[in-house]
């Protein structure tokens, strides 16, 4: 339940975003592919997300992000997840992070990994990110992606 509980409540932050958005601040929606590997397995991933950064001046910032990620095996389910992420600005269109959060579906349990966005026009932008999932009675895995998104 109390996984659940902070789920909601990531969620819950994300969704109202919007409404609170003040100067400086971005939502973003993306599509990511890539790789999960791990215990003698490595399969691909397809994936969307969506999130909110609030600026912490000219060179931080904080966010929240939620999604949903399919392995592409028969017999795998959607794995949703809810996380933050903080990080610093990179020049006018970069933005290094490091990750955290949790995986709720087949697999419930915390990751945490680091990315690094990138915008290519003034709303698309295009990312790579890594996260290694800790699993406590199959063995960890990391993930890596990349994505495309569209910044608002």
């Amino acid at each position: 339940m109390k996984k659940f509980a902070v789920a909601a409540a990531l969620l819950s932050a994300v969704v109202a975003t919007p409404a609170l958005a003040a100067p400086g601040g971005e939502g973003h929606v993306e599509v990511r592919g890539g790789l999960i590997t791990g215990n003698g397995q490595d399969e691909a991933t397809l994936g969307a997300a969506a999130g909110y950064d609030f600026d912490l001046g000219s060179s931080a910032f904080v966010g929240a992000e939620i999604a949903g990620d399919k392995v592409l095996v028969d017999g795998a389910n959607v794995q949703f997840s809810a996380g933050g992420r903080a990080g610093a600005k990179v020049g006018a269109n970069g933005k290094l992070y490091v990750t955290g959060g949790y995986t709720f579906g087949d697999v419930d349990d915390p990751y945490v990994g680091a990315g690094y966005q990138h915008k290519l026009t003034q709303n698309v932008y295009a990312k790579g990110e890594y996260r290694h999932q800790f699993i406590d009675n199959f063995g960890d895995f990391d993930t890596f992606v990349v994505g495309v998104g569209f910044a608002f």
